[in-house]
C-alpha cells in the first residue's frame, strides 16, 4: 500500500513538476513575474505538484511516528 502511495506521489510531482517548469517559457514571451505567478496558481498542475510531495513527505515520515510510539508502549 505504501509503495502504492509512493508512486502515485512521485508522479503527481513529477508531472506538476515538470508542467511548472514548461511555463517558464512564459516569462520570455514577455509575461511579468507577477503575471507568471497568477497564471501558475491557477493551474491545476500546481496543485498536483504540491499534493505529490505532500503525499512523499506523509508516506516518509509518518510511519516512523508509528514506530516510536510502539517502542515507548514497550518500555
Amino acid at each position: 500500500m505504501r509503495l502504492l502511495l509512493l508512486i502515485i506521489g512521485f508522479s503527481l510531482a513529477v508531472f506538476g513538476g515538470v508542467s511548472l517548469v514548461a511555463y517558464l517559457n512564459l516569462l520570455t514571451v514577455g509575461f511579468s513575474l507577477q503575471d507568471y505567478t497568477l497564471f501558475v496558481m491557477q493551474r491545476v498542475e500546481t496543485y498536483m505538484f504540491i499534493t505529490g510531495l505532500v503525499i512523499i513527505w506523509v508516506i516518509e515520515y509518518l510511519p516512523l511516528a508509528k514506530k516510536k510510539r510502539k517502542k515507548n508502549l514497550k518500555n
